[in-house]
């Protein structure tokens, strides 16, 4: 922990970019250095200050360490260890049959996302959180004021995706290094008005209309349509596969 405590601050003071290691893992993943601005969402302006953001949305490789409790002992898994903090058993194939390796981990509920965040904060001892919804725009967007042209090269959706995610990184990056911001999943962002979670961006399914920085959902029940528990699950979407999220690291 001390160690990781140094190196956390060392970015911080650099505010560079980095690659996270998962110790015990051959899984990696890049973190990109925002750099400070300003950014005026629903009439209220946000400062963004020494943040990095995740390269792409948070794929299998990672979400599968924590979902499927692969850093416990069998010991720890037999006697159902941390059991209150993992995703129960997903609906079927979590990927839906999309892809696994690579390619963007999908159907969290929001709880589920927060979840894993607190998990990898505690893994790595840096803070991982989701973005706001100012700090998501603000990267996706990259300085521009417009969706970059032709979207088709820079975003998965309706017309190119054959209606399902494809493999992260698969598309161009915005002028920052980050990828699939528009397109793909739609992310889990903390909302900038009320208190309910937001996706944004647009998905694999989302016409072009509606592929845009400023698209944003709020959670839909039919999402858990197919969810036979009362209450809904809080760890799974049933019928959500469109849904993704991107990590924010904290300065």
């Amino acid at each position: 922990m001390i160690a990781a405590i140094a190196i956390t601050a060392i970015l911080q003071q650099n505010h560079e970019s980095f690659t996270e290691k998962l110790t015990g893992f051959l899984v990696e993943f890049k973190m990109i250095a925002v750099p400070d601005g300003k950014i005026t969402i629903d009439n209220k302006e946000h400062q963004i200050k020494k943040i990095w953001i995740g390269e792409t949305e948070v794929t299998w490789d990672l979400f599968d360490v924590f979902a499927f409790r692969m850093d416990l002992t069998p010991e720890q898994n037999a006697a159902d260890f941390d059991a209150e903090n993992r995703p129960s058993r997903p609906y079927g194939a979590p990927d839906r049959g999309f892809g696994h390796s690579g390619f963007a981990a999908l159907s969290m509920a929001h709880p589920a996302a927060v979840k894993f965040c607190e998990w990898l904060s505690k893994k790595t001892g840096k803070k991982y959180r989701l973005p706001t919804e100012a700090e998501w725009e603000y990267a996706a967007r990259a300085g521009a004021t417009a969706e970059p042209m032709p979207l088709k090269d820079y975003a998965v959706f309706w017309d190119n995706s054959d209606s399902q995610a494809q493999k992260a990184k698969s598309k161009k990056p915005n002028a920052w290094g980050l990828y699939d911001t528009l397109g793909n999943t739609s992310e889990w962002c903390t909302p900038s008005i009320g208190k309910e979670p937001v996706v944004r961006g647009g998905n694999f399914y989302s016409k072009p209309e509606f592929v845009k920085f400023t698209t944003r959902e709020g959670y839909d029940p039919a999402w858990q349509l197919r969810d036979a528990q009362q209450p809904k699950s809080t760890w799974w979407l049933s019928d959500g596969e469109m849904v993704g999220m991107r990590l924010v690291c904290e300065g």
